[in-house]
């Protein structure tokens, strides 16, 4: 792959679904945060849903919006990718801005686990080169009306096209049959910390 801090996964968009850019930070971070609010591993590492927003949207604003490629589904999708090679650690001013987050809005204990589980998830990355589904979601209104089909399938069509794998962490259970009906197979399961919800790691290789 060329380096990963440039946008080079040519995707051919369906009607709806535009590239998101630096400036739709915080539209990527409020819809994914309300795409996990009820999600097990993430109430377990936050415990309140404004936590969540806070964490979402710090890694929306200094990580994925400019170095990875996101996607917006109007108001009602989003997902956010990169390829394995993006630096995907957040500057020093940022992490002391989503610590600062999840201290105020968080439970008790909520900035450990956070940190805990993000190194877990570091440790069972797959070294092989692949484009990383970070998130997709949908708002609670936009459910149900194919919003997630629009935003998977033109990535997962350009890495078939470029012979690429695609990886992602399943953290709820209830989501595991669409990432399967999109080609995803289960790799392993791990906690992020002691006696959380289970990630599920998912590998798809390219068709």
């Amino acid at each position: 792959m060329p380096p990963a801090e440039r946008h080079l996964m040519e995707l051919d968009l369906p009607t709806g679904v535009r590239a998101a850019t630096p400036a739709d930070w915080r539209q990527l971070g409020d819809i994914t945060a309300e795409a996990f609010f009820e999600d097990p591993v993430n109430e377990w590492i936050f415990g309140r849903s404004r936590a969540i927003q806070s964490a979402f949207t710090v890694l929306a604003r200094d990580v994925y919006s400019k170095r990875g490629q996101c996607y917006l589904a109007g108001d009602g999708g989003a997902a956010m990718w990169c390829t394995s090679e993006t630096n995907r650690n957040l500057p020093t001013l940022s992490m002391l801005a989503l610590a600062a987050g999840v201290a105020r809005w968080g439970t008790k204990g909520a900035v450990k686990r956070a940190i805990t589980a993000g190194e877990a998830m570091d440790a069972n990355h797959p070294d092989e080169p692949h484009m990383y589904l970070f998130t997709i979601g949908t708002r609670k209104s936009a459910r149900g009306q194919g919003v997630g089909k629009a935003l998977i399938r033109p990535m997962l069509a350009a890495c078939d096209e470029a012979r690429l794998p695609a990886y992602l962490e399943n953290s709820n259970p209830a989501n595991t049959g669409f990432y399967v009906s999109h080609g995803f197979e289960r790799m392993k399961l791990f906690e992020v910390g002691d006696n959380s919800p289970a990630l599920e790691a998912m590998w798809r290789s390219p068709r």
